[in-house]
Order: structure tokens, then C-alpha cells, then sequence
């Protein structure tokens, strides 16, 4: 059985067909993106190192990371998304952009050097099997970067609470016909994100520290990501969270070791490393 949900898989075709990142200027992709791989070990990764984007949707981290590796082999389950994407990334050389689930890469196991996938294995049926099968993609000392949405346990009570709220709101959004759910999550990105964010700036401003507040780390993007991302939270069926005890559980679980899980936004950002040596040959080792 292939770890894919279609429905989801169609919704995220549609979201980047509409979404294709193409408005974001060149400022705001190159600060999201620095923040979502700042804790990459580059001084780990060999400047012709083979990179794998699992979930690419519209190429924006691959845009990115091309430049900073020596292949780049993008996947995504969605037709629409794999359009765009090869688009978006038709001048990098050094890239290819294929359809596939993420238990079909179609990358020989062991040999890369990279493999990152940011904001997709919580939409997938099975979570930890995802990350089993891009930790098997890894040559020993290779380094998987993950982002998975974070269970808010670092947030208190009040915040936990309005989330299981908006998150009933997803249920029932999520499950609409597709445009009257594209049109709520229009709205919503219109009358709670820009709002939200908004305030958060003018707090800012004055000299109040907004970080605790809800929608807080929208202040700085434009109305665009907003857009993007109300689709993305409520325009999707499928969504699990995670507590960084969690995540590391997983990993752990898919053998991977130097497990770190940076306690800063976006929550949670984890980066691990296949072990130099297999378990059997640290025993021989051991032995001899």
C-alpha cells in the first residue's frame, strides 16, 4: 500500500497551482528559507553532494538548496505540484523534478547525502514509516532535515485551546467542495492572519514583545504567504502534530542518531544523522 492519501495529495496539487510562490519577492523566499534550513550542518555536507527534496510542491526549497549541492532530486506525489516545480527550477541544471510517493524516491538507497522534507510527513497516513523510508536513502554520516508541525506543547493552556478550535474549523473547511473551501480559506487569511499579524507588528513596534501571541510569526510576511498558508492549514484533510519527545522517538526509530530539535520557530525543525557505521559493524568492531 503506498503511504499517500489521494484527496490530499490533489489538494496540495491545487494549493500550488494557485500558490506557485511566483509573487513572493526575492527578500521575503530568501528569509523563510533561511529559516527553515538554518540548522543544516553544511560543514558535514560535501559541496557535490547529492540532495534529496521529498514533497517538493512548488520548488521554492528546492530553489534554494540547487545552488548549494550537486544534484538535487526533487519528488512529489502531486502531478500539478511536479509542473510547477519543474518550472520554477527549469534553470537549475544540477535538478530533477519527479512525481512519486515518499516510499517510491526513485533514489538508490544509501547514497544521499541530503534528504530533507519540510512540512509534508504530517500529511501522510504514516508518519513514521515516511521517515523511516528517507532515513533509508542516507549514506552513512548523510543527514535527514525535517519540519514537522509541533503539538504546542511549549505554549500554555489558553493558546492549546484556540487551536482545538480553528482545528474543528479545518475539519469542516478541509471536507467542503473545493472552491467554497479555497473561498473561506480566502477569507481567512484576509479577516484572522493579516489581523492577527498586524497586531503583532504594531506591538512589536512599540517596544511589546509579541512572539507568545497567535499568528505572531506572520508579522513580517506579506499577505501572499498568509494566503498560502491559511490554504495549507485549512484546505488540508489530513494533519498530524508532534512534541520534540515525539519526533525524536521517531528518528530514533529509523536508526538515526545526533538527533537536534532547535527550541526556536518554526517549531518543530529536527536535524539527525545516519550512523557513520551500521550497528552490525560496530559490533564487529567491538569483537576484533
Amino acid at each position: 500500500m503506498t503511504n499517500r492519501d489521494d484527496a490530499v495529495v490533489d489538494d496540495f496539487g491545487d494549493e500550488w497551482a494557485r500558490f506557485d510562490q511566483s509573487a513572493l519577492s526575492q527578500e521575503e523566499w530568501e528569509r523563510i528559507a533561511a529559516s527553515y534550513f538554518a540548522a543544516l550542518p553544511w560543514d558535514v555536507v560535501p559541496p557535490d553532494a547529492l540532495a534529496v527534496d521529498v514533497g517538493c510542491g512548488s520548488g521554492r526549497w528546492a530553489q534554494w538548496m540547487a545552488p548549494r549541492v550537486g544534484r538535487l532530486v526533487c519528488v512529489d506525489a502531486s502531478r500539478q505540484a511536479v509542473q510547477v516545480a519543474r518550472r520554477a527550477l527549469r534553470g537549475h541544471a544540477n535538478t530533477v523534478v519527479v512525481q512519486a510517493s515518499v516510499d517510491a524516491v526513485p533514489v538508490a538507497p544509501g547514497t544521499a547525502d541530503i534528504v530533507y522534507s519540510l512540512g509534508v510527513l504530517h500529511h501522510v497516513p504514516d508518519t513514521a514509516a515516511a521517515i523511516a523510508d528517507c532515513a533509508a536513502l542516507l549514506k552513512p554520516g548523510g543527514v535527514l532535515h525535517l519540519y514537522l508541525y509541533y503539538s504546542f506543547e511549549n505554549r500554555p493552556a489558553w493558546f492549546r485551546a484556540l487551536w482545538k478550535a480553528s482545528d474543528a474549523g479545518r475539519t469542516l473547511v478541509s471536507r467542503a467542495p473545493r472552491p467554497v473551501k479555497n473561498g473561506v480559506c480566502e477569507v481567512i487569511a484576509v479577516t484572522v492572519y493579516w489581523p492577527l499579524a498586524r497586531l503583532a507588528l504594531l506591538l512589536e513596534r512599540i517596544g511589546i514583545d509579541p512572539t507568545g501571541l497567535p499568528l505572531a510569526p506572520y508579522r513580517h510576511l506579506s499577505l501572499y504567504s498568509m494566503r498560502t498558508d491559511a490554504r495549507d492549514r485549512f484546505g488540508t484533510r489530513l494533519e498530524r502534530r508532534f512534541s520534540r519527545a515525539e519526533i525524536t522517538d521517531l528518528l530514533t526509530a529509523a536508526g538515526l542518531v545526533d538527533i537536534r530539535i532547535p527550541d526556536a520557530f518554526p517549531y518543530w525543525i529536527a536535524v539527525a544523522r545516519r550512523p557513520s557505521t551500521t550497528p552490525g559493524q560496530v559490533r564487529a568492531a567491538v569483537t576484533t
